[in-house]
């Protein structure tokens, strides 16, 4: 009886690595993530575990896409701490932002879009902003915050910097307003805990290039 298949082939060479490797891991499983991120060896494992697992959202050079967070920057919806992009990881998250159309009408997306743009040094023409302001204080600060600023452990991006994922004009502000955003990132616990350390260390050091 023929049992080669392609599949099992693969299996067989990923077992064979994984037992190969798992002396190693276990070694970076017992140092700090934030002292790995430091190791080269150690981030050309993880860049590997990267490009296997996360750069079809978050592209080959982590610089994410529209609707895909940047990994290089300090700009964290949930936060970058080392524990805390563990969790992202091994949970996955799931946004939130509801829809506000029925709620604001046309008239209040438009407003609101341009207030929330304002945040951020940019102008919208023929909005009413004071209206707009009033909008946001009632339905959107409780988020985002009464200063725009934010809230990680809601996923709540600040509005008040010039990082937009799903972008910063005025059409699109207002698409996010008026039909909200529900971004998934799929959790990766299947991958078990060296693995997944071993990402958390890649990423943290995507944006910590200055103090490696």
């Amino acid at each position: 009886e023929v049992t080669w298949t392609a599949t099992n082939q693969w299996k067989a060479e990923v077992q064979a690595f994984d037992e190969k490797v798992a002396p190693l891991y276990a070694e970076y499983l017992a140092t700090p993530v934030a002292e790995l991120a430091k190791n080269e060896a150690a981030l050309q494992t993880g860049q590997r575990l990267f490009k296997s697992y996360c750069a079809v959202c978050h592209g080959s050079n982590a610089m994410g896409a529209q609707g895909f967070p940047n990994l290089t920057e300090h700009d964290w919806l949930y936060g970058g701490e080392p524990e805390t992009i563990k969790t992202t990881l091994r949970a996955g998250r799931q946004a939130a932002m509801p829809a506000w159309l029925a709620v604001i009408g046309e008239d209040g997306v438009r407003n609101v879009s341009g207030y929330v743009r304002s945040l951020s040094g940019l102008e919208t023409e023929n909005v009413d902003l004071a209206a707009g302001q009033t909008t946001y204080t009632n339905t959107c600060a409780v988020c985002h915050g009464p200063d725009g600023k934010g809230n990680q452990q809601l996923g709540a991006p600040n509005l008040t910097d010039d990082i937009w994922l799903y972008g910063s004009s005025f059409l699109q502000v207002q698409q996010t307003v008026r039909y909200g955003r529900n971004g998934h990132m799929p959790a990766q616990a299947h991958l078990g805990e060296d693995k997944i350390h071993m990402l958390a260390s890649y990423v943290y050091s995507l944006s910590h290039k200055d103090e490696q």
